[in-house]
């Protein structure tokens, strides 16, 4: 079976004994391959790594550091293809979903390579007499990210590339669910000429992601997963000093209004709520339909794309979903299907009975969606992380924001209408971080950054796009004067000022 070590100081390191963790196709249910679960001392070596590396790659200059970064925009191109087989074998997203991703992560690098015009800092000349004062963005030192099993690529991407280029060197933590697409990234951005310590890649769990949290050499963690877990690593993270931006979960809404376009809407909320079998944290599994004759349509037509979506495994890209990550996963999934139904929901589709042939032992749920579900029931409250769609009915727009506003998420949400001044009013009154007017997924572009508000973020920066600038660097003001015997001046007690 093969097996999957760590990426430290530019070499692959194997683990040969200690803990190991089954990778599995979901597809099938087979173990592919084995990963090595970091001890601490193999944290604390990745660690070291980068700590060695950082004084020489903190002296590179950003436009050297942007020759690697435009080096590895090409690999990352040229080895697509492989990727999105990595990603789809163990996550088990369709082919063209893992392509989406990845072009996503590479639009990230792309902002990278073009982040020495935010490094300039600021300048004023003159601020007193022969005073000048000017700002620098220097940068941390040694940073760590932390990411999810659902985007294997796009992630890590949206961390490391734009802290190194800040200056940084970074220890990623890869999920161990499907660790080798990250892994084998961090080997192009050697290829590339990327010096070896500034970028190390460990697997692990809890014990490495302590070790990060503890260390003092790591002075910021970014994260991105579940609500319960982004609230430890900020707190702990907090705790020891660091720098820290947790992205947790959501439920994400989609307000369907009586002047929407229908049909427009439900092929929309279809890819929203289904693509990647639903494990997105920008997914829409909440449609809240404005008046019954809304509703009663809308779930008429949802019902019948629904019931034609093709799962399969994500090796063929004329299946719409692919299998969950894994067997407790889907169990949880379909333990939600079974409370909704206990709760008294009506279940419109029922993804318990899929069955697809030839991989029977796949970890597959089919498209789900119930209607007439209330609050208080628990596939409306959590976050399922599944292709389960639920659809509220309420009676106006202002029942619909207070709806989404009363939710502990706020990562995403969507309005579908054709009033202006109503979708004026939603994006001024909703707390929700990400908000999309006929948009489903509203994930912001690379120049932008990426966050939700409430429990769906913990921390003041978001990720990515300018507030990844913010977030990696520290300010250093300087102020600068040299002495002229033409500007003399004697003692002074009272503070500076320039009456």
């Amino acid at each position: 079976m093969r097996q999957i070590g760590h990426f430290i100081d530019g070499q692959s390191l194997s683990e040969p004994g200690g803990r190991k963790a089954d990778v599995f196709n979901p597809a099938t249910g087979e173990a592919i391959a084995q990963v090595s679960l970091a001890p601490a001392e193999t944290v604390h070596q990745a660690i070291e790594a980068a700590q060695a590396a950082f004084p020489a790659w903190r002296a590179t200059p950003p436009a050297k550091r942007a020759q690697v970064m435009f080096r590895f925009k090409q690999l990352l191109e040229d080895n697509a293809d492989a990727i999105c087989a990595m990603i789809s074998e163990e996550h088990g997203k369709v082919l063209n979903d893992a392509l989406g991703e990845l072009q996503r992560g590479i639009e990230n690098v792309e902002f990278a390579c073009g982040m020495p015009q935010l490094l300039k800092g600021e300048h004023s000349r003159n601020v007193g007499p022969a005073i000048d004062a000017w700002s620098e963005f220097q940068p941390l030192g040694v940073v760590a990210g932390i990411t999810p099993f659902n985007f294997p690529a796009m992630v890590p991407l949206w961390m490391w590339p734009s802290a190194i280029m800040c200056g940084n060197t970074f220890v990623l933590k890869p999920s161990e669910k499907d660790p080798t697409s990250a892994m084998f990234i961090a080997s192009l951005a050697s290829e590339a000429g990327l010096p070896n310590g500034v970028l190390n890649v460990v697997n692990g769990d809890k014990e490495a992601v302590d070790t990060l949290l503890h260390a003092p050499e790591v002075k910021a963690i970014s994260f991105v997963g579940s609500t319960p877990i982004a609230e430890y690593i900020y707190q702990t993270a907090s705790a020891n000093g660091k720098r820290c931006q947790a992205l947790g979960g959501a439920k994400n809404h989609a307000i369907v209004m009586p002047d929407a376009d229908l049909n427009n809407a439900v092929n929309a909320l279809m890819g929203a709520a289904y693509g990647s079998c639903g494990e997105r944290c920008m997914a829409i599994s909440v449609a809240v339909a404005v008046g019954d004759e809304v509703a009663d349509a809308l779930v008429a037509k949802l019902k019948a794309e629904v019931e034609q979506l093709k799962v399969g495994p994500g090796s063929d890209n004329t299946n719409h979903m692919g299998p969950l990550i894994s067997q407790p996963h889907q169990q949880k999934v379909l333990s939600y299907i079974d409370a909704g139904v206990e709760a008294g929901a009506e279940l419109v589709c029922d993804g318990r009975t899929l069955k697809v042939d030839g991989h029977e032992q796949g970890y597959f749920v089919g498209g789900t969606l119930f209607d007439k579900v209330t609050p208080e029931m628990s596939i409306y409250t959590d976050e399922i992380f599944g292709p389960v769609l639920v659809v509220v009915r309420v009676p106006d727009m202002q029942a619909a924001v207070d709806l989404i506003n009363s939710h502990e998420y706020g990562n995403g949400t969507c309005l579908f209408t054709r009033d202006g001044e109503a979708a004026r009013y939603f994006v001024d009154q909703v707390e929700v971080g990400m908000v999309g007017i006929n948009v489903p997924l509203p994930v912001p572009v690379s120049y932008h950054s990426f966050g939700g508000w409430k429990r769906s973020l913990f921390g003041d920066l978001h990720a990515y796009g300018p507030d990844s600038v913010r977030f990696y660097t520290k300010r250093k003001q300087v102020t600068q004067r040299w002495p002229s015997a033409s500007l003399r001046e004697g003692i002074h007690f009272s503070f500076p000022s320039n009456q």
